[in-house]
């Protein structure tokens, strides 16, 4: 397994495609904006298989990971958390001294037990109920 830095998004708009839009019901117009270009997107592999995806940004000495997913087949095996490490130390990397993400409620554990912590109220995003998270990052 690898984790990349990527600028082609073919891959990671088709994974994003069959987690968000066809799995959760989230519409193209919610999934697709105009933050993509200006993003860091990172793409999971096993061998030239596209298993996982999260896009990263850099706001001052915050980073924000998002659009976190993994394809079905790849959940359970500790890739979602790999994406998010590694997330965390690109951004770690650049400079940011915290991250923060909107994270599913369902999903908040995942979170947690990478070192994240609430820091908002819950708020509906594309129908799915999410919550600010946030994790200080080490210098």
């Amino acid at each position: 397994m690898k984790i990349l830095e990527t600028t082609d998004l073919t891959a990671v708009h088709a994974l994003r495609r069959a987690v968000f839009i066809e799995e959760q019901g989230v519409s193209e117009a919610e999934e697709w904006d105009d933050l993509d270009a200006q993003a860091i997107h990172l793409l999971a592999l096993e061998g030239e298989t596209p298993l996982g995806t999260a896009r990263l940004f850099v706001e001052g000495a915050t980073g924000k990971i998002g659009r976190v997913c993994v394809d079905r087949a790849a959940r359970g095996t500790g890739l979602g958390k790999a994406l998010i490490r590694e997330g965390c130390t690109r951004l770690a990397a650049l400079g940011c001294a915290r991250v923060t993400l909107g994270a599913q409620v369902q999903a908040m554990p995942f979170y947690e037990s990478l070192g994240f912590c609430v820091c908002g109220p819950v708020y509906d995003d594309a129908g799915i109920p999410h919550r600010e998270m946030e994790k200080a990052l080490l210098p």
